[in-house]
């Protein structure tokens, strides 16, 4: 089964839901359904991190890693 995230216009919203209902649980599944919101907006509702990103900008440079640094 594949998995796709899409952002439907409001004008078509509701007749996009009425060709989704037609199919069985089996064939498809809505999983989620929120509003869309973009990545900024999104970031600066969790609580500090608009505080985190400025405190994170006065660093001085040397505290800095390299990308092959970082323990992912």
């Amino acid at each position: 089964m594949k998995t796709i995230t899409l952002q439907i216009n409001d004008r078509i919203n509701e007749q996009f839901m009425t060709l989704l209902k037609h199919f069985s649980e089996n064939e498809l599944r809505i999983l989620e359904e929120s509003e869309y919101v973009s990545d900024d907006d999104y970031l600066r509702s969790l609580s500090g991190m608009v505080e985190s990103i400025k405190k994170a900008r006065k660093e001085p440079i040397e505290n800095s890693v390299t990308l092959d640094e970082l323990d992912w």
